[in-house]
């Protein structure tokens, strides 16, 4: 591992924190029962665990246990929160969905789906520094409206939308408001807890928890619950909305690891934020500049560019000494550029040479020098 180099891309995956690590193959090693199994102790346990674990997860952002639908990352979950509202859209006659211009490919691909199936879907388009306009939103409302789905925080900017102010913009109106909050879970802590977000997606590989395990919470409110409809069937488990056999070990680990950052999240916004400055240091005389409104960001994130230089170029220059991206890793297999940079600057060829570099509260203190040295030796 020592001649590995650094790790800079957590808004891919992020590690496991070893105190996740051991409640893990806890529920792998020795309590490894079946939380449907109704008869012994074995499966009382692992439902007792899944219970825990549902605790856990509904109280970072102050909704209630009988919320949280336990998928197998934010992927399904955004799947069966836009999906699992097609059949009432369709009964009420509500087909339109409002959406923007930057989001993960695991909201974007489920709206393509809904648009073949005679849904109309409006993407709004981010400002030059990475925010969504509430005011575009408002316009763009409608009677008919079924669904507004604006991410939390983008995974490719760190910029943090303005959830709170569309959830109060929502208030009155009848439209589903669903956010994919794989970036931001337990890391920016108000927003989720606005009563009007009515479904929230999340995933434990971004909260220092295992892969293959995320949630859906489907917010109840005095008046209503979003009729989600299943996506497969096969058994009752989560409701009837997502059946199959619980992965315990998995479940169990991802809510310790959102109550251990909910209740470290000023430590690790500290060392968050030390580690952006001393980067932000580095580059200060190479002339690069940021992508994304730093007022309103993690302390975890950086995107930014060098005029002229292309992003593989400077990743393939500072390989040795550090592992960064140039773009969402679900979409690293197509050689595109970054369909959140190309939508913040139509026009340009930033998106071309921006790179992303993240990091964590786990992450060692980089010295950043090589950065400088690169850039200006590709300049």
């Amino acid at each position: 591992m020592s001649t590995r180099p650094l790790y800079l891309d957590c808004n891919a995956t992020t590690p496991l924190d070893p105190r996740v690590r051991e409640v893990m193959l806890a529920y792998l090693d020795r309590d490894y029962g079946n939380a449907g199994s109704r008869t012994h102790i074995w499966g009382a346990e692992a439902a007792r665990a899944i219970s825990r674990a549902r605790n856990q997860i509904c109280q970072v952002v102050e909704a209630e246990p009988a919320d949280v639908i336990f998928t197998s990352g934010a992927t399904e979950s955004n799947n069966l929160a836009l999906l699992g509202l097609a059949a009432y859209g369709k009964k009420a006659n509500k087909r339109h969905v409002i959406s923007t211009q930057i989001e993960h490919k695991a909201v974007l691909e489920p709206l393509e789906y809904l648009k073949d199936q005679g849904f109309e879907v409006e993407l709004l388009p981010p400002t030059a520094d990475g925010m969504v306009s509430s005011s575009d939103l408002q316009a763009a409302l409608r009677d008919d409206t079924l669904l507004v789905s604006i991410m939390h925080v983008n995974n490719e900017t760190g910029v943090i939308q303005p959830i709170v102010e569309i959830a109060d913009l929502l208030q009155g109106h009848e439209a589903f408001f669903h956010t994919d909050a794989a970036q931001g879970f337990a890391k920016d802590l108000p927003s989720l807890r606005h009563p009007r977000i009515d479904l929230i997606s999340m995933s434990g590989h971004k909260v220092y928890g295992p892969k293959g395990v995320g949630a859906l919470i489907a917010r109840t409110t005095s008046d209503r619950r979003a009729p989600l409809s299943p996506l497969y069937y096969g058994g009752g488990q989560e409701r009837g909305l997502r059946p199959g056999t619980q992965p315990v070990f998995l479940i169990a680990a991802m809510g310790e690891a959102a109550t251990l950052l909910d209740q470290e999240n000023a430590l690790w916004h500290e060392k968050c934020m030390k580690i952006k400055h001393a980067l932000l240091d580095a580059l200060r005389d190479t002339g690069v500049r940021i992508n994304g409104n730093q007022d309103c960001s993690l302390p975890s994130t950086l995107n930014f560019y060098a005029e002229g230089i292309d992003s593989e170029a400077l990743i393939l220059a500072l390989k040795d000494d550090f592992a960064i991206s140039n773009g969402s890793a679900c979409t690293s297999d197509k050689m595109t550029p970054s369909h959140v940079i190309s939508a913040m600057h139509p026009r340009s060829d930033i998106a071309d040479w921006s790179v992303r570099v993240s990091w964590s509260h786990m992450t060692d203190m980089p010295d950043f020098s090589a950065f400088a040295v690169a850039i200006k030796s590709l300049l």
